[in-house]
């Protein structure tokens, strides 16, 4: 399996980013640390030179498997499920760009904290309906463009709105779109999920992204969570997809980066 960490463009506030100060030197050092390829976390496609950041992911020869979009709900407030339709179709539009974005690196693009959560005064069905008629308008145009959508339960802590696999799963079947997949976060896993291992047999026909992070969020080995095995399990279910680091910047940025590349290849990844 490949692997990946993610980069972010400057000044976001989302704290589990290994990488969000200069840009060209944090893409420099991915390639140097000897990572396949980065997954770029973008709050908005139109305010970045989306041509001087394809020019250097190729410059290093990396991949780009995904693009981050959660910045655009936890700094704006974006949101598929928010009752305003005013900002349901905000929210669209951004997906709609960072649809555009992606087609440039045939990424997938998550829809994570986009779909925000479920306000006390909100049916959970109405959030529902609405983030799902989101999720369809935007897939369609995603597919138009040869670019897959990758969902991704998240803890309580953040939302409360698809935080497990199962649910996850459930929300994709409700979809029926040949574009969409399931991204798997074991950070969020650890905290959701009865079993990490039996979760990804569940998910199996939905995988095509996977996050890591330890189970305090810091690097791969740096927590309680047997990355070895969650390895294998992949393996066992034929994930060829990208492992992908999603972690906070401690003990700094170039030693959590790089304790996750020294890490992977211990274990034989």
């Amino acid at each position: 399996m490949k692997k990946s960490i993610v980069v972010s463009t400057p000044e976001a506030k989302f704290s589990a980013l290994a990488y969000k100060e200069d840009f060209r030197d944090s893409i420099r050092k991915v390639a140097e640390l000897g990572f396949d390829g980065v997954e770029l976390a973008i709050r908005d496609p139109k305010k970045v030179r989306g041509e001087k950041i394809t020019e250097l992911v190729r410059q290093y020869n990396l991949e780009v498997p995904a693009i981050g979009t959660g910045q655009a709900w936890g700094e704006e407030g974006l949101s598929f499920s928010d009752p305003l339709p005013s900002v349901r179709e905000k929210a669209i539009a951004r997906i709609k760009d960072h649809i555009d974005f992606a087609a440039e690196f045939s990424a997938q693009v998550i829809i994570g904290l986009i779909r925000g959560r479920i306000e006390d005064h909100v049916r959970r069905e109405d959030a529902e309906k609405w983030s799902l008629d989101c999720v369809r308008e935007c897939a369609a145009v995603a597919q138009g463009l040869k670019v897959g959508l990758t969902l991704e339960p998240l803890n309580r802590y953040e939302t409360n709105f698809i935080n497990t696999v199962a649910e996850g799963i459930e929300f994709i079947k409700k979809l029926d779109l040949p574009n969409m997949g399931m991204l798997i976060d074991t950070f969020h896993m650890n905290i959701e999920e009865v079993s990490i291992h039996e979760s990804i047999i569940k998910a199996k026909d939905y995988i095509t992204h996977v996050h890591l992070a330890d189970s305090n969020r810091w690097a791969p080995g740096s927590g309680h969570l047997n990355f070895a095995q969650v390895i294998k399990v992949l393996e066992k279910i034929n994930y060829k997809g990208y492992l992908s680091a999603e972690i906070l910047p401690l003990p700094d940025a170039d030693r959590a980066a790089r304790l996750t590349i020294d890490y992977l290849k211990k274990i034989g990844c």
